[in-house]
């Protein structure tokens, strides 16, 4: 008998989030299943005719049967609510109609929806959980700390967790902080760490290691979680360690803010490189930095993160700078030779991790180690091999 799998995404499939980090996984998932997909859908991704018709080509040729729904914004509380129960009655028709033996819901709103259908209908419940949510709306500053809001969303975590029939997250180091949950004592159900993959059939080593001058790069957005002020720090260390080194940024819509930070802390302009590339170019970008930056807020929500980031810098052969408290990079940048991870963020701190990657950007093998590092633990392959195991498990048949 064919396996049916109902997948539930908040994100879109029409969004470039929903068609990386979904559709890809289930394109290869696909194969000798039954794969219905449940997402929301923004109108304004809606009302693109080619965009839509090359998601549904996408979603047919793979087998999949895409199932979305709209997307509402807001009121906030009021249209979230309004799209949980309009996917419960249609997660539940699906899988009565269609006999599904598995949910699996990606993060914490398709939770909602999931713990409803297997209440209703004896479905397997696979809690896709992401990171601790309702922690990255508080430290981020979204929501007060221990408000009426978080602590509903903790609640429901705590309900997910003892519901779901096997667990996903990012890190190891948030796989264990789950295990030690006290209302989970006795009854932890299977966890599977899968971090955020990246492409690596673009994200590859596309020639010799940037030498000189040292390169020192950052890809991505500046706003709440990144510690643009530590990074650029870190840059003007390098520049006193090694005269000539340059700072490439790679940021859309923030780059005022950078050249506003870069000037406060008196580092020449002339000498960093701002640019706007789009995805699609970013490899060709990483391929010319020495070593890429990812310092983040360490903070208890982030010892459940996998920044892509740092997947596709090593994915290019390209050492990474970042800290700990931070998911699982410090065991992967010290433990395997890859980067460098900051104690905290002192000058002093800055100034020998300065030395170690002057250091280890010195060594012959680095490119090769980073590669290999990267498809060991943050390929689409591993990832779907991951998910295909925990599918079996949960319905064998």
């Amino acid at each position: 008998m064919t396996q049916g799998i109902l997948y539930i995404s908040y994100d879109g499939m029409l969004e470039p989030l929903g068609q990386s980090q979904v559709l890809t996984y289930l394109e290869r998932l696909s194969g000798g299943r039954e794969i219905h997909l449940l997402s929301f859908e923004k109108a304004a991704d809606w009302s693109d005719g080619d965009r839509r018709q090359t998601i549904e080509r996408r979603t047919t040729a793979a087998g999949i049967h895409w199932h979305p729904l709209r997307y509402h914004k807001s009121p906030s509380a009021a249209a979230t609510a309004y799209d949980v129960s309009v996917g419960i009655a249609r997660a539940i028709s699906l899988v009565f109609g269609h006999r599904l033996s598995v949910v699996h819901a990606r993060s914490y709103v398709p939770s909602l929806i999931a713990l409803a259908v297997k209440r209703a209908t004896g479905a397997k419940f696979l809690f896709d959980m992401r990171g601790f949510w309702a922690n990255e709306r508080v430290d981020g500053g979204l929501w007060p700390e221990n408000g009426s809001l978080y602590r509903t969303a903790k609640r429901f975590e705590a309900r997910f967790l003892r519901a779901a029939n096997y667990v996903v997250t990012l890190t190891h180091a948030s796989q264990s902080e789950i295990r030690r949950f006290g209302y989970l004592a006795g009854r932890v159900p299977p966890i599977t760490v899968i971090p955020t993959c990246a492409d690596l059939e673009r994200f590859t080593i596309q020639g010799p290691p940037q030498r000189e001058p040292f390169v020192l790069g950052y890809v991505g957005s500046v706003g709440t979680w990144y510690l643009l002020d530590d990074m650029l720090r870190f840059y003007r260390e390098l520049r006193l360690q090694r005269p000539g080194a340059r700072l490439l940024i790679a940021n859309r819509g923030e780059q005022p803010l950078v050249r506003t930070r870069l000037a406060a802390l008196g580092i020449d302009q002339p000498d960093v490189e701002i640019t706007a590339a789009n995805h699609q170019g970013m490899p060709g970008l990483i391929a010319r930095m020495t070593a890429g930056m990812a310092l983040i807020k360490p903070c208890f929500s982030k010892i459940a993160s996998a920044p892509t980031k740092l997947a596709e810098y090593l994915g290019c052969g390209v050492p990474c700078v970042g800290n700990v408290g931070v998911g699982d990079m410090e065991e992967i940048l010290r433990g395997r030779e890859v980067g460098v991870a900051l104690d905290n963020m002192s000058e002093a701190a800055i100034r020998e991790g300065v030395g170690q990657l002057l250091q280890l950007a010195s060594q012959a093998d680095l490119q090769r180690r980073c590669r290999m590092v990267a498809e060991e633990l943050f390929s689409v392959d591993a990832a779907v091999a991951s998910y295909d195991s925990i599918y079996r498990q949960l319905d064998p048949a």
